[in-house]
């Protein structure tokens, strides 16, 4: 949701711009899980989708985000916002009682 928070997209750009995240570590993932997720946003009306017919291209699916999505995008950086805070402290917490030696994971 997120990704479509900057702007309405395609698909396939949705996908690249997941690729692009941290947390994917450069890999795509699965396309067909992506689309899969799109249509339950659509169902639940957190985006609404659109067919854009280019000149002489294949028609494309331009995804939106809704208010109710923008809403609920909201309360979910409320909630990751409490989650990075806690995990924040639990490492301070584990640093301190290890000497703050640690090893970089993998």
């Amino acid at each position: 949701m997120a990704i479509l928070a900057e702007q309405s997209r395609h698909g396939y750009d949705i996908v690249q711009q997941l690729t692009g995240l941290t947390m994917f570590r450069g890999h795509a993932p699965d396309a067909t899980g992506v689309y899969r997720l799109l249509k339950t946003m659509q169902r639940d009306e957190l985006v609404d989708s659109s067919w854009e017919t280019a000149d002489g291209g294949p028609a494309k699916r331009r995804y939106t985000l809704t208010p109710h999505g923008r809403d609920c995008l909201d309360c979910w950086i409320g909630t990751l916002t409490q989650y990075q805070e806690s995990i924040a402290d639990l490492l301070s917490r584990l640093k301190r009682a290890s000497g703050g030696k640690r090893k970089r994971a993998k």
